[in-house]
């Protein structure tokens, strides 16, 4: 597909038709790289999608605490291994 550079403010850049998008999955932010003369544009991806509304329930149901319940973490080898 052939598309025209157009001025923007300082910069240049191209209007991507919708049907790219859907197909390619961006929404809004991209990746941007340029590799052997070439742009390549890519749609961020989220790692961990969904970890953010699962440990903001975790924590309205309290089970955001430590398990052992012990705010002292230290062991045998930081008191007797490790120089301070």
């Amino acid at each position: 597909m052939r598309v025209r550079v157009v001025k923007i403010g300082n910069s240049q850049g191209v209007r991507i038709p919708k049907p790219i998008l859907e197909q390619t999955g961006i929404i809004e932010d991209v990746e941007l790289e340029v590799e052997k003369n070439q742009i390549i544009i890519r749609p961020i991806s989220n790692p961990r999608p969904g970890w953010d509304n699962a440990f903001r329930t975790m924590a309205q149901n309290g089970h955001d605490t430590l398990i052992d319940g012990n705010d002292n973490i230290s062991n045998s080898w930081d008191e007797e291994e490790w120089q301070w």
